[in-house]
């Protein structure tokens, strides 16, 4: 069976999803999009909601997962989460950023992996 590029990046997140299940995060949504943007898993850890970015790299060839969330990447998110938040009218909850890197040996979360970026 041959995979496309967003068929693996599914499989990605729902693994980084249950991963971050199994250390008490409760997935709220996979996959927000909007006009700005997506976000791949929001979710809520504790009294924060996370807004989870999943890179997935099979070598390190071109780079590790988290090189791929740059600067770029995480004004996108800022704006989606921006979105998000005003739309459920969650201003009033603390929010942070997450890089979440999914290898084939392992899955590592990096908390507050970025602030908001205007």
């Amino acid at each position: 069976m041959t995979y496309n590029k967003r068929q693996i990046g599914t499989e990605k997140e729902k693994l980084a999803g249950a991963y971050l299940e199994k250390n008490g995060y409760e997935i709220i949504e996979y996959n927000f999009r909007c006009r700005q943007g997506e976000i791949d898993i929001i979710a809520k850890d504790g009294e924060y909601i996370v807004f989870c970015e999943v890179k997935y790299r099979s070598s390190s060839k071109s780079g590790t997962p988290l090189e791929a969330v740059d600067y770029k990447k995480q004004r996108v998110i800022s704006r989606c989460a921006f979105f998000y938040i005003t739309r459920k009218h969650w201003e009033y909850l603390p929010c942070r950023f997450d890089a979440i890197s999914v290898t084939d040996s392992e899955i590592q979360v990096v908390k507050n992996a970025f602030d908001y970026i205007e």
